[in-house]
């Protein structure tokens, strides 16, 4: 769902609250848009996968062009692909992942996620390499996994140590599934923001699926949040603001304005300006580019440096939640789907969460990583809240009444949450059950069980 903007011409603080509120526009043309991340490993080895050789990450990228993808470049590697409005990237350590073109409803995106599988398997096979979806790489050691060449991840991957502990694991290990939402209105961002950012916790809870790291329990269901409690706290989290009298677009700008710079792309290149100040570089002030002021696409990179739970751009965009199977993949849009697209099941969404403090709100998101549905806030288990989220959506998607051939509507894709929800067992803790069970202490049988 991304945007692209072309004006060079030098900006003002408004430009930049403008940008935001370009956003808004009639539910007529509300869109949903998928992300999904996957791990890519050598069949047999499980090994990760490098970027160069006869069966690496470039030919498998290179493989893709045959179904129609056109290759993006930077210098003479690809990294990434487009076709329509729909692109793949490159993430830091190989990981693929699909974003997914903005679409009318879950059959669409369905049929989207199920069409790109069934392509990059397709290449996968005769590489001899497989894919798999969970939070967290189960068994891979940092320092194992191949680094991409892509010149931001370079400076990021030079910055993150300086601010935070976990920064090289999010970026070499882990694996996201996201769902991008459309607003009408400053009033309608504000609500959405404010529900799906106090209730991304409880989904986080429910797609909960990384117990292992370097091929033992790590304590955490969902080892992926626990990286984000420690990445860079200038840049993540839950966003106090966002709860506050007076929040709106204006806020976030100002937020977004005072969070470090990663760099500024200019001619195809990057150039590291990574901890600077936004507001030095409106004036001028770089050190790295001196007199030079920003235009709007370098607001645009800026904005998609920020990893907040909830991240505001033209859209909201939901980041809470671990990836998971091919089942999964379609069930997290269909999540807030149902909750943003019906205006019953956010009012009835938010009544679940209105009465919670800050406090609440960083506590639980700290707790659902290790306890999954097993927390607590708000005097309520999240497993509690989950069941009754899960309703909603569903209750929402009933409404909104978009059939497949006439027949069949958005709620089947709520099914395996349901489960989920109703049984208080993650995915994570099955996966632990598979541990101490069959797999007799393997975490690597996560390959071969769960591969696409």
């Amino acid at each position: 769902m991304a945007v692209t903007v072309t004006d060079n011409r030098p900006l003002t603080f408004q430009d930049l609250v403008a940008w935001f509120d370009a956003g808004s526009k009639p539910a007529s043309e509300f869109r949903v848009g998928a992300e999904h991340e996957k791990f890519v490993f050598r069949l047999g080895s499980h090994a990760p996968v490098a970027y160069d050789g006869p069966d690496g990450i470039r030919a498998l990228l290179e493989g893709m062009t045959r179904f129609g993808w056109q290759p993006t470049m930077e210098g003479d590697n690809i990294i990434g692909l487009n076709r329509g409005m729909a692109n793949v990237s490159l993430e830091p350590g190989g990981q693929f992942e699909l974003s997914g073109a903005p679409l009318l409803d879950m059959h669409e995106i369905c049929d989207e996620t199920g069409r790109h599988l069934e392509e990059v398997k397709a290449v996968a096979d005769e590489l001899k390499v497989g894919f798999l979806g969970l939070g967290f790489t189960p068994i891979w050691k940092r320092e194992d996994v191949p680094v991409m060449p892509k010149g931001r991840y370079k400076i990021m991957r030079n910055y993150m140590p300086k601010v935070g502990s976990m920064g090289l694991d999010m970026m070499f290990r882990t694996c996201t599934v996201q769902a991008n939402l459309d607003f009408g209105s400053e009033a309608d961002m504000i609500a959405k923001f404010r529900t799906s950012l106090a209730l991304q916790p409880i989904g986080t809870a429910l797609f909960a699926n990384s117990p292992f790291i370097e091929g033992k329990p790590s304590g955490f269901l969902s080892s992926r949040a626990n990286v984000w409690t420690d990445t860079d706290n200038n840049r993540t989290g839950m966003l106090d603001f966002v709860f506050e009298d007076g929040f709106c677009f204006e806020t976030y700008a100002r937020y977004a304005l005072d969070v470090p710079m990663y760099f500024v792309k200019r001619e195809g290149r990057y150039i590291d300006v990574a901890g600077r100040s936004f507001r030095d570089f409106m004036e001028g002030k770089l050190p790295e580019l001196p007199g030079e002021t920003p235009t709007m696409k370098d607001w645009v990179d800026h904005t998609s440096t920020i990893f907040p739970e909830v991240r505001l751009k033209q859209y909201l965009e939901m980041r809470g939640s671990d990836s998971g199977p091919w089942s999964r993949l379609c069930a997290l849009p269909a999540l807030w789907t149902g909750i943003f697209y019906d205006q019953a099941a956010l009012a009835a969404a938010w009544d679940l969460c209105k009465d919670w403090t800050a406090e609440d709100h960083n506590a639980v998101r700290a707790q659902v990583a290790r306890l999954g549905l097993k927390a607590e806030v708000g005097g309520r288990s999240v497993r509690d809240i989950a069941v009754d989220m899960v309703a909603i959506a569903k209750e929402g998607l009933k409404r909104r009444a978009r059939l497949s051939g006439g027949l069949v509507d958005e709620t089947g894709y709520l099914g395996e949450l349901e489960e989920i929800a109703d049984s208080g067992l993650t995915p994570a803790d099955r996966l632990l059950a598979l541990y101490h069970g069959p797999w007799q202490g393997d975490a690597g049988r996560a390959f071969e069980t769960f591969a696409y």
